[in-house]
């Protein structure tokens, strides 16, 4: 039976995991995977991690040493993993490239929705029994436009809950999906003419930063900016300058640029030391949740089934159709 060592495990991971496996020795571990934590995962043949390890060329020498032969990730993305040095150390590389894209696609809306009508800042009134009204005015999404970016299958199902909204949807993507209906425009344009911009593609050297200074010059005034896909495609300090500015009118975000010394830990009794995290959590305009999209029943099922599958693959010497390489 193959031995598994599962990083940053969590509650809700273990019962999922644990329900789906009947077939590997499955060793938990609450840590994150890193450079210090590398060698707990000696004995076994595979490791999985998640989207906030740190899985550079240093940690992946040590797993290689210590005998792992394979990388599941338990998500889609992948931009935490040295590929290149994977591959140099001969150590197999898995995803899951879908789990639910209607997950992460009705929690965009439910930000959008939250941040617009100012529900989080309601309930917080209510719950002291003030029921004013006032600064929790919204706008209708009715006859709104949605610019998304990219159209994968989760930017596609974002785009179908905006149109039955009533909502007109523009999307950006530079490998746009033939024949799918879908109203392609420049980036430029989708600025320009967006009442909201929702983020829904990967991280990558190109996609760094993609809403940056300039990008939010050319925006509607009043734009909504939802990301629930990864924190680098937003720079956070010219987030909060457009804030500021009035230029946004509020920010959905489920995801941060620096979210893995944060996310997914308790931090109540501790000083933020991050000033850009502690501003947009204290902006009454901005909702920010801790990477949850995903967090549906029906999706942790999903993941643990992948995972689990992309390892019987690998184990029986079958052909890896969730594998990632270096400049794939």
């Amino acid at each position: 039976m193959p031995a598994i060592a599962f990083f940053d495990a969590k509650t809700y991971d273990r019962a999922s995991f644990d329900l789906a496996n009947d077939r590997y020795e499955i060793r938990y571990f609450e840590s994150r995977l890193t450079l210090q934590t590398a060698k707990l995962a000696s004995g076994c043949e595979a490791v999985c991690a998640f989207v906030n390890d740190e899985i550079d060329g240093r940690t992946v020498g040590i797993l290689a040493d210590n005998g792992v032969k394979v990388l599941a990730m338990r998500c889609a993305g992948y931009s935490n993993v040295d590929l290149k040095a994977a591959e140099a150390a001969g150590l197999t590389v898995v995803r899951v490239p879908a789990y639910s894209p209607h997950a992460v696609a009705e929690h965009a809306m439910g930000l959008l929705m939250a941040v617009n009508r100012r529900l989080h800042k309601a309930y917080g009134r209510t719950r002291e029994f003030n029921f004013n009204i006032a600064g929790l005015t919204g706008v209708d999404l009715y006859g709104k436009t949605a610019g998304v970016i990219g159209t994968g299958k989760i930017g596609r199902a974002f785009m179908d809950i905006c149109r039955g909204f009533g909502m007109r949807v523009l999307a950006y993507d530079p490998y746009p999906a033939l024949d799918a209906g879908i109203e392609y425009v420049s980036l430029e344009e989708l600025l320009e003419r967006s009442d909201v911009i929702s983020l829904h593609c990967p991280l990558t050297e190109d996609s760094w930063h993609l809403l940056d200074a300039d990008a939010f010059a050319r925006m509607k005034k009043g734009v909504f900016i939802i990301n629930t896909s990864r924190g680098a495609l937003l720079d956070s300090t010219a987030l909060l300058d457009a804030l500021n500015s009035g230029k946004v009118r509020g920010a959905g975000l489920d995801v941060y640029e620096e979210e893995s010394g944060y996310f997914f830990k308790d931090h109540s009794e501790k000083p933020i030391r991050d000033d850009v995290l502690a501003l947009l959590v204290s902006r009454p305009n901005v909702l920010l949740t801790s990477h949850q999209a995903f967090l549906t029943e029906e999706a942790l099922s999903n993941i643990a089934a992948t995972t689990l599958e992309n390892l019987d693959d690998y184990f029986a010497g079958r052909k890896l159709i969730n594998e990632v390489r270096a400049g794939a």
